[in-house]
């Protein structure tokens, strides 16, 4: 298990939030943590601790007033650590050259590939052929309806018609290097994580994969660990120091250096 950091930014900040909460319609979100520094910041500060594989998330749609400020702050934080961090949001095969030549290491694609609530195979083949499957990431984050995970697309606010399962992993591992999953009914709430995703993931374990969502301690790590096998990497956000929570920074690290 790896730790892998983020920066997400939102309105041309690097902020921490509510998942769940995110509008598009007045780029509105309910805010845990706002940074008074920019995203090159996080990503220098992280290139210094050894840290890679990480994700830098662009949470403004294109056509957002604060989008361009958001990608400005993006693509520094990429300029900071060449082939360190990855990045997603908003991401098709007209401009992921953009953020590949800035020094991302993947691009992280959620919507493209499902849109209209299904996975588009002609739009997966498309976005292949401007990266490559070794520079490509799907982002598959899920929402729980009726006891069931399903994936979430235009920053986590529509379901799609596909559940996240084995099959549905076995299908898209063949056309990317990695899984990014963000449980988005636990994100940012500091209130433990989605367990059963966790096993999923785990109990898959077939191509590197990230779960982001809810982890608020060492506990919740210890979860992570063992329901993923060793097999699924962690991101934490909110509840990380860096973002004025309660782990500490620097314990986080020597907590992952155990493995």
């Amino acid at each position: 298990m790896k730790f892998r950091p983020c920066i997400d930014i939102h309105n041309g900040s690097v902020k921490q939030i509510v998942g769940g909460s995110l509008k598009d319609e007045g780029d509105l979100a309910q805010e845990n943590f706002v940074a008074a520094q920019g995203a090159a910041f996080f990503s220098k500060f992280y290139r210094e601790h050894g840290l890679s594989g990480g994700h830098v998330i662009l949470l403004n749609p294109a056509a957002s007033p604060h989008y361009e400020e958001t990608k400005k702050q993006a693509l520094a934080a990429l300029l900071a650590y060449p082939g360190g961090l990855q990045a997603g949001g908003g991401i098709t095969p007209e401009n992921a050259a953009d953020f590949l030549e800035a020094g991302a290491s993947h691009v992280i694609v959620t919507s493209y590939v499902f849109s209209g609530g299904e996975i588009r195979y002609d739009r997966l083949r498309a976005l292949l052929r401007e990266t490559g499957k070794d520079k490509l990431t799907l982002d598959l984050s899920v929402r729980g309806r009726e006891g069931r995970y399903y994936i979430v697309t235009d920053r986590w606010q529509k379901y799609t018609s596909v559940e996240l399962t084995y099959q549905t992993l076995d299908e898209l591992s063949g056309y990317c290097d990695e899984f990014l999953i963000h449980a988005v009914d636990v994100e940012g709430k500091n209130a433990g994580i989605e367990e059963a995703v966790v096993k999923l993931l785990g109990d898959w374990g077939k191509i590197p994969v990230t779960y982001a969502g809810g982890v608020h301690s060492f506990a919740d790590l210890d979860k992570v660990r063992q329901l993923g096998k060793g097999r699924v990497d962690v991101t934490i956000g909110s509840a990380l120091s860096l973002f004025g929570g309660g782990m500490d920074f620097s314990d986080v690290l020597a907590y992952m250096k155990e493995d």
